[in-house]
């Protein structure tokens, strides 16, 4: 039964892993990130829900007449 030739491995290996973290690298440097974030100012952010427009009473089960 012939053995296993494990010599070429680590070379095998190695390599694989120098391609793939370049192939990542390569892959993050696309993207483009803002230099400066702002924060947004609060006026914007405020909007209306259709609740807070127009007058609704709320009865409570417990204020109903019997």
């Amino acid at each position: 039964m012939p053995q296993l030739d494990t010599s070429t491995w680590f070379t095998t290996i190695m390599s694989m892993l120098i391609t793939l973290f370049i192939m990542l690298q390569l892959a993050i440097s696309k993207y483009t990130y803002t230099q400066n974030p702002e924060l947004k100012s609060k006026k914007m952010m405020n909007h209306k829900n259709p609740w807070e427009i127009k007058w609704t009473k709320i009865y409570s089960p417990h204020s109903l007449p019997l």
